[in-house]
């Protein structure tokens, strides 16, 4: 053998170690490191939707704090979301450069010094830039959580169903959570303390990884960053969800948001072209012609266009038409709390034993009802009238999430778990950045549009599940089981129809 043979050989070991890795993962680890391994990457997520919500509560008084309109309320919440949508992809790149665990750290470590930066905050720009920061760190822990998920539960298709239930309940949890822990702390400590919450939690997640996740080092197919491609996604998200926002004040014909309408759509054409062509795209347009992947994707953003949105209008009717205070607003969401435990943890079985379809379907049609349930409120409602909604919304998205982001990983080989999952936030979190623009956009400094505001939010919602739940019907229904993971390809896991 020559010196360049075994260099060559060498390399190409070095390439496979991390599928080998993935291959021996088949078999069962003790179910306390599963445990612990499930606890480990909930934390990331919990943290990242936590902070979805959990500003709500709080922008009345961060209104009158710091002196912000409406339009900047919305980008208090949409900087987050939207830097969190617009880097998923870059950063699903990165973790398989850097190594899963690694990057899931590094996303610890950035969101806790955005959450302080948010702590400190003195002016509305000062906030919606760390709020950017903030997203940018949620970015890298999502992607990463999810694909260490994957790794630990390779060997066991039932078990990753149930994980993923758990993992995605974390999350719902925190959303549903966030207006009730806001409440609480802004009540007992001003509304800065709901960033400073982040800290400890960011804490504990970074010492449960280094204890209990392991090591993957990077990816055996490792992508470039495609910075043409990342700069023209924040372009083209960036125009649309700027245009809707500053739309609802500017006037919808002002020159800003004409501009804004039209880099958007030059920036996603040639987003388009450029990822099609690219040998290692930040956006793989090839994972839409798997099985089930696009009909799933398209689902999340129906679901978070419409919940995000609603929730940002539910608060400002709540505090702004109701007169409820802060503490009082935050208990009113306890019933979308105790919702989204049941519902999370019932998906994660139902999925298991009846495929993704069953519980992606029933979920928009909860959904859709708990919409149109909300055409009944006014100024004068009572809470008794509010709660059926409050239970159906958020029992449809949590029976709904946990199978749609299942079908996704079935449809995908696990060394691809990042990608697929990065794939999936970035548009979940893009359709809730711009249900809060779009549905921000119907209010106006006027208190009496906040109902009809509502009202109108209601029903586009209800449009926009119908079809979600029409989609679910290109779901392959059945079972998904693992395969090999060192098979280099995109394909599908088989799915049984038993």
């Amino acid at each position: 053998m020559t010196q360049a043979q075994g260099a060559d050989i060498s390399r190409i070991d070095k390439a496979l170690e991390p599928s080998r890795r993935y291959r021996n993962a088949m078999t069962s680890p003790p179910r306390s490191a599963l445990s612990w391994a499930l606890c480990a990457t909930s934390f990331g997520f919990t943290a990242v939707q936590l902070d979805v919500t959990i500003v709500n509560v709080a922008l009345p008084r961060i209104a009158l704090d710091l002196h912000a309109a409406i339009a900047g309320l919305q980008w208090v919440v949409d900087a987050y979301t939207l830097a969190f949508a617009v880097l998923l992809l870059s950063a699903g790149a990165l973790a398989d450069r850097l190594g899963p665990r690694r990057a899931y750290l590094a996303g610890f470590a950035l969101f806790m010094l955005a959450s302080a930066a948010c702590g400190c905050a003195t002016s509305a720009g000062q906030l919606i830039a760390a709020r950017a920061l903030q997203g940018m760190g949620a970015a890298l822990l999502v992607p990463s959580s999810l694909a260490l998920l994957s790794y630990v539960y390779a060997h066991d298709g039932h078990l990753r169903a149930r994980a993923v239930g758990w993992w995605t309940a974390a999350g719902g949890v925190s959303i549903a959570a966030g207006p009730v822990i806001g409440g609480l702390l802004l009540h007992a400590f001003g509304w800065r303390s709901i960033f400073w919450v982040n800290l400890p939690v960011c804490l504990i997640g970074i010492v449960l990884t280094l204890r209990t996740l392991p090591d993957l080092g990077a990816a055996a197919l490792q992508r470039s960053l495609d910075l043409i491609g990342q700069i023209l996604a924040i372009a083209a998200l960036t125009g649309l969800t700027g245009a809707v926002i500053e739309g609802g004040h500017l006037g919808w014909h002002a020159p800003l948001v004409l501009w804004g309408y039209a880099l958007a759509v030059c920036a996603g054409a040639l987003l388009i072209r450029v990822e099609s062509r690219s040998a290692s795209p930040m956006l793989p347009l090839g994972l839409f012609r798997l099985p089930n992947f696009t009909p799933a994707v398209g689902f999340g953003v129906a679901v978070n266009l419409t919940y995000y949105g609603a929730i940002f209008l539910i608060s400002l009717y709540l505090q702004r038409v109701c007169g409820y205070s802060a503490i009082r607003t935050g208990l009113a969401y306890l019933p979308l709390t105790a919702t989204f435990i049941v519902s999370n943890v019932v998906s994660g079985r139902v999925s298991a034993h009846f495929g993704p379809r069953v519980p992606m379907a029933l979920g928009a049609v909860l959904g859709l009802i708990g919409f149109g349930l909300l055409l009944r409120l006014n100024a004068a409602s009572s809470f008794g009238a509010m709660l059926p909604p409050f239970i159906l919304i958020p029992g449809g998205m949590g029976l709904g999430v946990p199978a749609m982001t299942g079908a996704i990983l079935a449809s995908v080989a696990p060394e691809r778990a990042g990608t697929a999952a990065a794939v999936l936030n970035a548009a979940r979190q893009t359709g809730g950045a711009i249900g809060v623009a779009v549905f921000g956009a119907m209010v106006d400094s006027d208190l009496a549009s906040i109902v009809p505001a509502l009202h109108r939010a209601a029903l586009c919602s209800m449009l926009l599940l119908a079809l979600a739940g029409a989609a679910t019907r290109a779901i392959t229904p059945g079972r998904s089981r693992s395969v090999p993971a060192d098979s280099g390809d995109p394909s599908p896991m088989p799915v049984s129809a038993d």
